[in-house]
């Protein structure tokens, strides 16, 4: 089929799949110059392969497409802000998306079977060309952000009821939050050391305490912002799920394992414990006659 038998609709989706070439060109391109060794030599060929992609569609719709600005700048943030095994997960959905596309127009198009094929040798590539450090200790900060989310959670519950002054609350969740992950940070540091494994124990501990202390600090915010206890504890458990949300989500991506099933149940276990430390901070205050 040549240009001039395109059809409007056609020729729309033409148009649609260079557009997502070329702006996945200059992704590619980009993650490329901040990957090193065989990271940026593969990138960098997936890179040329999208360009080769776009001319194919070019020559039957004789037009130039500019690219997704915002779609670069999200993907390259996203390697920024969290890892490049993240960014390429999402982008492997975009492009199962695409290979769907590609099918429905094979018949009229035999180059799309080439292009299909290239997208899934992509895929696989893309899959074992990564290697970074910060998912080889994901299991640490796991550790640490459950911890976190299900230990503080439930103190700062149980503090709240027991003396209702949202600073003090806060004060008090602030040092047991700091102990707890310097405890949890030593624990890993020698757990990681008896194992003799490939990580580093010193690592493991750092990603451990990181994770820690980020959910201890989110957690404790609200305490420090509010004056009324039950507003202070109510945004401390809409924090925690948000916080599960988001962590549960990387995981499911990174990791590729199921998300809701993950998010419920951690959602259910924090919010379980900090609802079952609210009652005891309340008994407590009740049995010890605490009026603050």
């Amino acid at each position: 089929m040549n240009e001039k038998m395109l059809n409007p609709e056609l020729k729309n989706a033409l148009l649609a799949f260079q557009k997502n070439e070329i702006t996945e060109h200059f992704v590619y391109k980009k993650l490329s110059k901040g990957s090193k060794n065989k990271n940026q030599d593969v990138l960098s060929r997936i890179s040329e392969d999208e360009l080769r992609h776009y001319g194919i569609w070019k020559k039957y719709t004789r037009a130039e497409v500019k690219p997704d600005t915002l779609k670069i700048f999200f993907y390259v943030a996203l390697v920024k802000l969290f890892s490049l095994t993240f960014a390429i997960k999402l982008m492997e959905k975009g492009e199962d998306n695409a290979q769907c596309s590609y099918k429905q127009i094979v018949n009229d198009f035999p180059e799309a079977s080439q292009v299909m094929v290239e997208e899934e040798r992509h895929e696989k590539e893309l899959i074992a060309l990564i290697d970074e450090d910060k998912l080889n200790y994901i299991s640490s900060m796991i550790l640490g952000l459950n911890d976190a989310l299900v230990e503080l959670t439930g103190t700062l519950a149980g503090l709240s009821f027991a003396f209702k002054n949202t600073r003090l609350i806060g004060i008090a969740g602030l040092i047991t939050g700091i102990a707890a992950a310097l405890s949890m940070m030593s624990s890993e540091y020698l757990a990681k050391k008896s194992d003799k494994g490939d990580k580093n124990p010193l690592k493991a501990s750092l990603y451990t305490g990181i994770a820690y202390v980020i959910a201890v600090a989110l957690l404790v915010m609200p305490f420090f912002i509010f004056h009324l206890y039950y507003t202070a504890i109510f945004s401390t458990l809409a924090i925690a799920v948000v916080v599960i949300l988001f962590f549960t989500y990387f995981i499911s991506v990174t990791k590729e394992v199921p998300f809701l099933s993950r998010f419920l149940e951690m959602s259910a276990i924090s919010l379980g414990v900090a609802g079952l430390s609210f009652l005891i901070g309340y008994g407590l205050r009740a049995f010890l006659h605490v009026n603050m």
